[in-house]
């Protein structure tokens, strides 16, 4: 193939491919006699390569180094592992119109309740616990329920073994609830309240013990939460950012 004719196989501009040569991202292929670049199905592959790991939010820095190791690989290895990995998008895709077939039956119905977009693991989470009837506990529901429609299978496997846990202990639900008495008398209270900086530390602790045990601390900045803190008033948004300060500082 000559370049235009590879850039429109893969559905980019001659420009873009030359910009990867000049980056070092895809190698230079053979010349012809004329100058003319020739292609073959090892570049069309690797440029697919790279769309995807663009796609998938690596930079191109750290695509070239993916691309660099892949050429030390046989090509049948390669197609071997682009097609396991559109299998892998296929069975998501799969489960996920299932699930919304699901919440599209209900809302034809007139049976969608506000949760219903969750999947049914965390609305078996959210009964077993019993979140109290809290406008903290309302956020805290809200948020999950974000969570889980951004979570990947594995993900949100491993999250549930980690929520029935918890659930299954009355103490843990206990001090869960008890969290979010104690957010809700800070509904009317300036940010600088004396019992913000007690209440953040109860949350950084429970945290700690029971949602990161495993995991370590998040490699996010504590203002990453701040787009999520719209429903808190500014004491109860004042604990959490406190505590995701305390979190990410240990």
């Amino acid at each position: 193939m000559r370049i235009g004719e590879l850039a429109a196989l893969l559905g980019v501009s001659t420009r873009t491919v030359r910009y990867y040569h000049q980056q070092g991202i895809l190698p230079e292929p053979p010349r012809l006699a004329n100058g003319y670049r020739e292609y073959g199905m090892r570049d069309a592959v690797a440029l697919a390569r790279v769309r995807r790991l663009v796609e998938l939010g690596l930079s191109l820095e750290e695509a070239r180094e993916v691309i660099a190791d892949d050429r030390s690989r046989e090509l049948p290895e390669i197609l071997a592992e682009i097609d396991a990995d559109l299998a892998r998008q296929e069975h998501e895709i799969r489960v996920r119109r299932a699930r919304l077939a699901e919440v599209l039956e209900r809302a034809e119905n007139g049976t969608l309740g506000p949760d219903d977009t969750a999947s049914p693991d965390l609305m078996a989470f959210l009964r077993t616990v019993d979140l109290p009837a809290s406008k903290a506990a309302a956020w805290d529901r809200d948020l999950l329920v974000l969570m889980d429609s951004m979570a990947t299978d594995t993900s949100r496997e491993r999250a549930f073994t980690m929520f029935d846990s918890m659930a299954a202990d009355p103490e843990v639900t206990a001090r869960g609830h008890e969290f979010y008495r104690r957010l809700d008398a800070l509904a009317d209270a300036s940010p600088d309240d004396p019992r913000v900086a007690p209440l953040a530390e109860m949350l950084a602790d429970y945290s700690r013990e029971h949602l990161l045990a495993h995991a370590g601390p998040p490699d996010w900045e504590p203002s990453a939460m701040e787009p999520f803190l719209e429903g808190l008033a500014p004491a109860q948004a004042e604990v959490v950012r406190q505590a995701m300060r305390l979190i990410t500082s240990r």
